[in-house]
């Protein structure tokens, strides 16, 4: 078979995400590099069409990126036989209806979390999409960067022993807007365009935990809104979405699992975010592009004693986890949605791990509105 062009709609790439980690880092490149590899050596070239509400914008961005076909119109995309992917990155509030759209037009579709604001919804989208016998993914590009490689290496061989817990500590200072620009859309503030940090990271912890650690059975959780009005366009708003949450989530075998999740946080860590394994032969602490390690030989035995300045380098004691060379993780991710797609290879991230993670949504906002435990299996119908 010859090299061949598969046309993907992408709606809301006008949006930092899309815009930036879905267009620029990770489909323009596998159209430049000559596409994706199949397993019968023919390669797949993706060929964007971008799609968004403002002509100029989408313009703008198409010209830049050398892209010939562009769009506002969704429709138009939908019932063009040649379109064979639809891909969603708008704000979570758009999202269910097109996708559904983009289902009824018979069209794969693969997009960013959340699937939809509610598991509900989720489920009936991927009801219809089993219905209708199209491919469907969902975006889980924190398992495929190189901090989360180095940390699967670790438990696929046993490095831990019984693993004890994970601690993940996440987030930073989001610029309130009345003194500086702002590094994240109002959107995300605003609980009734579907703004919050639970809807928006609590799905990525859900495959993170899952895939590496167990399944989650419970969750404890609390919602906090630390910063009431933000600014946009120098003008003041209500923030009425979270933008703190902490969390405590047992798993059904396995470790205690503790995730802090803040935009009003100061970063002392190496990164955004870092992971810490404690297992009884070994921890690890990963980020976004690092990972170390210390076993049980290395472990200091530090003693208690606040009067004297502290004798050990803790630092000192921990390895890094030699990765080979990896690309961009949306990227990585796309190729294997790609030759799901085109040569049906196994693409486990599906619409069925989207419900997944917005039952565990569901659980910790009912756990902080009645100040308990909540079961994951008390949001399922």
């Amino acid at each position: 078979m010859g090299d061949r062009i598969i046309r993907i709609a992408m709606n809301g790439v006008t949006g930092r995400m899309g815009r930036n980690q879905h267009l620029a880092r990770s489909l323009i490149p596998l159209r430049d590099q000559g596409g994706v590899a199949l397993p019968d050596g023919s390669r797949l070239i993706p060929e964007p069409v971008l799609v968004g509400r403002n002509p100029e914008k989408v313009a703008a961005l198409a010209a830049a990126h050398d892209v010939p076909l562009w769009t506002c119109d969704v429709r138009e995309v939908l019932d063009d036989p040649e379109v064979e992917i639809y891909f969603d990155s708008q704000s979570t509030d758009r999202r269910a209806e097109a996708v559904e759209a983009a289902l009824g037009a018979g069209k794969a579709v693969y997009c960013e979390k959340p699937l939809a604001e509610s598991a509900a919804a989720a489920r009936r989208l991927l009801t219809r999409a089993e219905r209708e016998g199209v491919k469907h993914g969902i975006v889980a590009d924190k398992l495929f960067l190189p901090g989360l490689r180095g940390l699967r290496a670790l438990v696929d061989e046993g490095f831990f022993g019984r693993i004890l817990s994970v601690r993940v500590e996440f987030g930073y200072w989001v610029n309130e807007g009345w003194d500086g620009e702002a590094q994240r859309p109002a959107w995300n503030y605003r609980a009734e365009e579907g703004g919050s940090i639970i809807l928006d990271m609590f799905p990525h912890w859900q495959y993170v935990v899952e895939d590496l650690f167990g399944e989650i059975e419970s969750v404890c959780a609390l919602a906090q809104t630390h910063i009431p009005v933000r600014y946009e366009d120098g003008k003041p708003y209500p923030a009425t979405a979270d933008d703190a949450a902490y969390a405590l989530m047992r798993l059904r075998e396995g470790p205690v699992v503790q995730i802090n999740s803040s935009w009003t946080t100061r970063v002392y860590r190496d990164e955004l975010v870092t992971f810490q394994v404690d297992g009884v032969d070994g921890s690890a602490v990963a980020g976004l592009r690092e990972c170390r390690r210390q076993d049980r030989a290395a472990t200091p035995r530090p003693v208690w004693n606040p009067d004297v300045p502290n004798p050990i380098d803790f630092r000192s004691g921990w390895t890094a986890v030699e990765q080979p060379p990896s690309d961009n993780g949306f990227k990585l991710q796309w190729e294997a949605f790609l030759r799901y797609v085109a040569a049906g290879e196994p693409f486990p991230w599906t619409f069925a791990g989207a419900v997944r993670g917005l039952e565990l949504v569901e659980a910790a906002l009912l756990s902080g509105r009645e100040r308990r435990w909540a079961d994951l299996a008390e949001v399922r119908p």
